[in-house]
């Protein structure tokens, strides 16, 4: 029988981890040419009106809104108003967020480069019963770096950036929106302070009528009714007087609370000039409410949030696809085994590689991945509804504004008319009761008419301080676009 003889077998040479790194590498460039390039974020189709609907109010400069406050005919107001943006927790903590967004910017950059990490170590000890007793030290540098081959990473950043200007546009509505309520809070004391003037005199009056209605029916020339009811109209009047002192208090304290001022220093501020409805410059609106709307650090933000969202959802969909990292390392090792160098003893060098190139391809996960792009996308569907909710409401305030001041001005010739004559009307009262020609029910019927019409004059006067503010605050209060540009540069 002849004895079969063996062939030899074939062998290939084992593929290389280079090589198959190459081929991954291949493969998720392939991918990523496939792959549809992550949707640029658009603004949400949400238009303004084409026109306002409410008169727009004549004179003033668009440009001159950013020293609006100080165009007041009242320094004071804006020593308050900068003392109020100091001392508010709601603006420290706005510049606080600034100062988040942009390390979340900084690190987000970050991402996108390699990292180096410096190591070192040493180790004395035998590996095994015959080696000798040896001491190892090693120093070395290990680099990385995740290619970004499906934009996550660069997604992650731009969503930083533009959280960033929202941050920064957030920090200017908190500044607005303290400098006017602390205007309104202002405008509401020097009107309470107006009215309480008005409530003394009526005070005085009041008692002195009642003075002089108590010896004329002593003397028997008044009924005893019309002695009780002098008594009654003075305490009315002073009981009215010291709730209006009260309130004049409490505003005050609410200033006192949004300055952080101590309330003897502030009172005696105060009391430099009282009783005098603060004045402010008008306003010019623009026709085109979108061009209104622009300046609204608000929208900004809800537009930059939405913005945001869709980077967000950008980064989710890239984590379903391969992800790419490439390291090295080079360093220095030294090995002492304690004998004489002649024999290799002692041995020094270097060491270094460069690789492997990693490349990670998720197969399951449970659908993690596709619910993180599902939770994305409801998110950049949410900002939008938000944004476009943002853009009403910004219409809504300053129509709502536009509104007050055309009726306040409608009001204003009214209401001094009003006041005027009821005046007259007390005088001439005032007159034919001091000759016994009108009664006391006269006389107190043409006080009270007087002293209503006075406040309301005053009333009318706050409200349309309060519109123009509002109407300052509406507009955005002065902030625009390119100071977030500039803010937000490295």
């Amino acid at each position: 029988m002849t004895t079969p003889v063996a062939r030899p077998r074939r062998t290939f040479p084992a593929p290389s981890r280079l090589a198959i790194s190459a081929v991954g590498v291949a493969v998720v460039a392939a991918l990523a040419a496939c792959a549809s390039a992550p949707a640029t974020p658009n603004t949400a189709s949400a238009d303004a009106p084409a026109q306002w609907h409410a008169p727009l109010p004549h004179g003033g400069e668009l440009a001159a809104l950013g020293q609006w406050w100080r165009q007041f005919d009242d320094p004071l107001l804006v020593q308050l108003i900068d003392a109020a943006q100091q001392a508010s927790a709601t603006v420290a903590s706005a510049r606080s967020r600034i100062e988040q967004a942009r390390a979340t910017r900084v690190a987000a950059g970050a991402a996108l480069l390699p990292t180096l990490d410096a190591s070192a170590s040493a180790s004395r000890g035998r590996q095994d019963l015959f080696s000798p007793l040896a001491t190892s030290a090693s120093a070395g540098v290990q680099a990385g770096w995740e290619i970004d081959a499906f934009g996550g990473r660069r997604a992650a950043k731009s969503a930083a950036e533009l959280r960033l200007g929202g941050a920064q546009a957030g920090w200017h509505d908190a500044r607005v929106a303290v400098a006017a309520e602390t205007a309104t809070s202002y405008t509401a004391l020097r009107a309470c302070e107006a009215q309480l003037e008005q409530q003394r005199a009526d005070t005085a009056s009041r008692a002195q009528t009642a003075r002089l209605t108590d010896l004329s029916a002593k003397a028997g020339f008044e009924a005893p009714a019309s002695a009780a009811l002098a008594r009654a109209s003075a305490a009315q009047a002073n009981s009215l007087l010291t709730q209006r002192r009260a309130q004049c208090d409490t505003l005050v304290k609410a200033l006192v609370a949004l300055t952080a001022q101590p309330e003897p220093a502030l009172r005696l501020q105060l009391s430099g000039t009282t009783a005098r409805v603060p004045q402010p410059a008008q306003l010019a609106v623009p026709a085109v409410p979108a061009q209104a709307l622009a300046q609204r650090p608000d929208v900004f933000i809800a537009e930059r949030d939405l913005l945001a969202a869709s980077a967000d959802a950008a980064q989710a969909r890239a984590q379903r696809w391969p992800s790419i990292r490439l390291g090295g390392s080079i360093g220095a090792l030294r090995l002492d085994s304690g004998t004489s160098a002649q024999a290799n003893g002692n041995n020094t060098g270097s060491v270094w590689s460069i690789g492997p190139v990693s490349v990670v391809l998720p197969l399951f996960d449970g659908g993690t991945r596709r619910a993180n792009v599902d939770a994305a996308q409801a998110r950049v569907d949410e900002s939008a509804a938000l944004y476009r909710a943002r853009l009403r409401t910004a219409v809504r305030e300053v129509e709502d504004a536009l509104v007050t001041l055309q009726s306040t001005a409608d009001r204003a010739a009214d209401a001094q008319t009003a006041s005027e004559g009821f005046a007259v009307s007390l005088r001439a009262t005032q007159a034919r009761f001091s000759g016994g020609l009108a009664s006391l029910f006269e006389l107190e019927d043409a006080r009270r008419s007087a002293v209503q019409a006075q406040v309301a004059l005053i009333d009318l006067q706050r409200e349309r301080s309060t519109a123009w503010i509002d109407l300052y605050r509406a507009l955005g209060g002065g902030w625009s676009a390119a100071d977030v540009a500039l803010a937000t540069r490295p």
